[in-house]
């Protein structure tokens, strides 16, 4: 606990980017929820964006809109 998923639009990330990208939200996790850094899980899951629509906005924004804190503006 916790496990974050982080989907995105494929982008060519570094091993350099992906390590920053990590580090800043094992960072913030700990710092919001109090825990350990060892028990923080990360997932980077490349979405194409022709499949964005049906595999995450509508299932996962669009539907579960209770859960969210930030929105996206589209």
């Amino acid at each position: 606990m916790p496990h974050v998923n982080i989907k995105h639009f494929p982008v060519p990330l570094d091993k350099e980017r992906e390590d920053a990208l990590v580090t800043v939200v094992t960072q913030a996790l700990t710092d919001a929820l109090g825990c350990d850094e060892g028990a923080v899980s990360i997932a980077l899951e490349p979405v194409e964006q022709e499949f964005w629509n049906e595999q995450v906005y509508v299932p996962e924004i669009v539907g579960r809109k209770n859960l969210l804190r930030k929105t996206p503006n589209y």
